[in-house]
């Protein structure tokens, strides 16, 4: 389907129209015609990527309470960082978003690029927050495209190309609709459409502001849209978490390696997380220390994004002169929650907790 240019134009004002009307209001945006905040736009962006607005609200507020400005978040320490993240998961995020925090006040003076080419030389920033960025805090005519936009665009124009195939149809097909006033104002018109009406299940296509001209609707194929591919099944990988208890009660944990899954979080030591048929002593063997290792009943599990993980628990106790080893760090059970431990390790702490 291709629409006329008055069509297009009435496309842009119905759905202005509709937003100013019906947006959402959330921490982090202002009212329509407002101009933004780029570091709350920014900040928002990354802690909404594979999460909910729901999940994001406290923390962003909180990162704003105790960061108010991107200078104010560079000068943080990343271990202050990586703490106030736990729960939000992809870990990844929070490093990078720390780096941009960085470069922005270092290169930048404190002020982010106002063009999508800018903001992507930037640490952590992909083609998505670019665009959105340079739209919603600039006012740019950039065209974002997120899972919101995906469902909107494909049942608008009745896109039957599985994702991610069709992504890149997608993304012109929105680019061409982008109006060169109010963006910003545009773009979160389509992802509020997308989350309260457009929505993956049931779409309320009767009060669409849009449905005279979606052929999805037209058709009756609109709740099918966006078709997806058969995802693999994830593999299954195992490892051993190693339990070290000293005489006073202290537990052990170190930091992992920057890079990486959890990269800079802190861990209950574990061996490396291998297919489930490797063989067990080969995990063993990179216990910590040298001890009499007992094995826990039961397994941890934990699903990431590319696979699951199921992990068995050894435990020992030790002497209070043990050194803790390289990135290595005794603390209380209490003391725990000054140190940014991810999910998994969560779990394997009340794992171990719970049967010893």
């Amino acid at each position: 389907m291709h629409f006329t240019d008055q069509e297009i134009i009435t496309l842009r004002q119905t759905m202005l129209e509709w937003y100013d009307r019906h947006h959402r209001t959330l921490p982090w945006r202002s009212e329509p015609g407002d101009t933004p905040n780029p570091y709350h736009v920014w900040l928002s962006e990354i802690m909404l990527q594979q999460t909910t607005v729901i999940t994001v609200g406290p923390y962003f507020a909180a990162f704003l309470n105790r960061w108010p400005t991107v200078t104010d978040l560079a000068n943080a320490e990343l271990d202050d960082v990586l703490h106030a993240w736990q729960g939000l998961g992809y870990y990844a995020r929070a490093r990078n978003l720390h780096k941009c925090a960085k470069a922005v006040a270092s290169d930048y003076d404190g002020k982010f690029p106002d063009t999508e080419e800018g903001l992507l030389k930037l640490p952590g920033i992909g083609p998505y927050t670019a665009a959105a960025v340079s739209a919603i805090a600039f006012n740019r005519p950039s065209s974002p495209v997120d899972g919101n936009i995906e469902r909107v665009i494909s049942r608008l124009f009745a896109l039957e190309t599985p994702l991610p195939d069709v992504k890149p149809e997608i993304k012109e097909k929105s680019a061409a609709l982008t109006p060169p006033d109010r963006p910003g104002d545009y773009a979160q018109a389509l992802m509020d459409l997308g989350a309260t009406i457009c929505t993956p299940r049931n779409p309320a296509c009767g009060i669409c502001p849009w449905q005279a001209f979606c052929d999805g609707r037209k058709t009756g194929i609109a709740p099918e849209l966006p078709r997806k591919r058969k995802k693999p099944a994830k593999p299954t990988r195992v490892g051993y978490a190693f339990w070290v208890q000293r005489d006073d009660g202290q537990i052990l944990i170190r930091r992992r390696p920057e890079s990486g899954l959890l990269g800079g979080l802190y861990e209950v030591p574990g061996s490396e997380w291998r297919a489930i048929d490797a063989p067990d002593q080969i995990m063993k063997d990179q216990a910590p220390i040298n001890a009499d290792w007992q094995e826990i009943s039961g397994t941890v599990g934990h699903t990431f994004t590319h696979f699951h993980l199921d992990v068995s628990v050894l435990a020992t106790k030790v002497g209070n002169d043990i050194a803790p080893g390289p990135d290595g760090v005794w603390t209380s059970i209490d003391g725990l929650a000054d140190y940014a431990l991810p999910t998994v390790m969560k779990k394997i702490v009340r794992h171990a907790l719970k049967n010893l």
